[in-house]
């Protein structure tokens, strides 16, 4: 069987496909693409993906032969579509569930993305508090957004794990362990976000996903 071929980095958008990949089953082989060195702009992997960002895959045996998707959510989808799995059936649940991968795409990547760069990052670049204080705000409300939803919740759709939790749940990790913003964020008190997290990472193929592509490679 021909492989998927994974081009990524072990950032939150890179582990959730790389979690997604391993919660599938599917047959892979990850190669890793150094963002801080400069590989996402090769030629070779803007022919993969032309806005130079990983992760991205090639599948060999795509709907046409060979077929390359960039863009996580995206991949996230064709991954679920192709192995018919972690995207329900119910046409209702595949729209919720929809609506929290794009809800992790358009909300919670940006917004806890700009909070590492601000709060840790570029923190003695810029001496106004304005960007920081912005993202922690935002950061903290789509986490409450989170919590409400887990209220009474496994999984953020349903009663079962689903793409929507790949998508969100290496990012919220991240926000302890790669951006130090637990303190800042008052994590702590985000009781049923943090039972989620240690929920889905007890799962052994998710954990393996977690550690796809490291950044010391």
């Amino acid at each position: 069987m021909n492989k998927i071929q994974l081009y990524s980095l072990a950032t939150p958008n890179g582990q959730k496909v790389s979690i997604a990949l391993e919660e599938m089953g599917l047959a892979y082989e990850p190669h890793t693409i150094n963002i801080l060195e400069g590989d996402q702009f090769t030629d070779e992997f803007k022919k993969i993906n032309p806005n130079s960002k990983i992760p991205a895959i090639v599948d060999p045996e795509g709907p046409n032969g060979e077929h390359a998707v960039f863009e996580s959510g995206a991949i996230l989808y064709y991954l679920a579509k192709k192995s018919g799995k972690f995207l329900s059936k119910d046409p209702v649940l595949e729209s919720e569930t929809l609506q929290w991968l794009f809800f992790q795409v358009g909300g919670v990547g940006p917004m806890f993305g700009q909070l590492g760069h601000f709060f840790k990052y570029a923190n003695d670049k810029c001496d106004h508090p304005y960007p920081v204080n912005r993202y922690l705000t935002e950061t903290k409300r789509l986490l409450e957004v989170l919590e409400v939803r887990l209220e009474k919740r496994e999984y953020l759709v349903g009663e079962e794990y689903s793409i929507a939790d790949m998508a969100i749940v290496p990012w919220v990790s991240c926000l302890d362990k790669f951006y130090d913003a637990a303190e800042a964020l008052e994590l702590s008190s985000f009781q049923q976000v943090n039972a989620w997290v240690t929920r889905v990472m007890d799962r052994d193929a998710t954990q393996r996903g977690m550690k796809v592509c490291p950044f010391n490679n």
